[in-house]
């Protein structure tokens, strides 16, 4: 499932993400929500998310 829907993402869901530094290789990474940071229903990119670890990125693939 892509990470494109906000309604689809929740805190606790293991996720990959590209990180803003990553953007141009599309290095995925890979971690648990904590944040949602995008406020909209949905992005073109990926809604942006806080990982517990503290990392910022896009969503591009829901694990469950």
């Amino acid at each position: 499932m892509s990470g494109e829907n906000r309604k689809d993402i929740r805190p606790g869901l293991e996720v990959d993400i590209v990180l803003k530094k990553d953007q141009r290789s599309g290095q995925l990474t890979r971690g648990v929500v904590k944040d949602l940071l995008t406020k909209s229903p949905t992005h073109p990119h990926g809604i942006k998310v806080r990982l517990e670890d503290g990392q910022v990125g896009r969503v591009k693939n829901i694990h469950s």
